[in-house]
């Protein structure tokens, strides 16, 4: 494993573990101030607060468990500034699961990956 890969997947998991605990606040110094998101309905969220608000949104539902990235693959552009991370996602809810593919886009700014976008596909409801 390279080590931007590495940095990649450890952050991904830093991500998760903050959505476990319900910390929206947290996960903004993972998002690029312009970061845009498409969720599994094909949405559209634009910007790190609007994003961490929809993490806020979903934190304050009683019935919200968790989302879980599972990271399948990453790629590195030719300079090491950009990469795509690919994998599954599921969602838990106490009244049932939604799950999916996705893909992330990060770029590496002052020596740290964010996430520059996000598309989630909703295959099971």
């Amino acid at each position: 494993m390279t080590a931007p890969e590495g940095a990649i997947r450890a952050r991904r998991r830093l991500t998760n573990k903050l959505i476990a605990a319900h910390e929206a606040a947290r996960l903004k110094p993972f998002l690029a101030p312009d970061v845009r998101l498409i969720p599994g309905d094909g949405g559209l969220i634009l910007g790190a607060d609007a994003v961490v608000e929809a993490f806020a949104a979903q934190f304050r539902d009683p019935d919200f468990i968790t989302y879980v990235r599972n990271t399948e693959a990453i790629e590195l552009d030719g300079r090491g500034e950009r990469a795509s991370e690919s994998g599954r996602w599921a969602a838990q809810w106490k009244s049932g699961e939604m799950s999916g593919t996705y893909l992330a886009c990060w770029r590496k700014v002052i020596g740290q990956w964010v996430i520059e976008s996000e598309l989630f596909v909703t295959l099971r409801s």
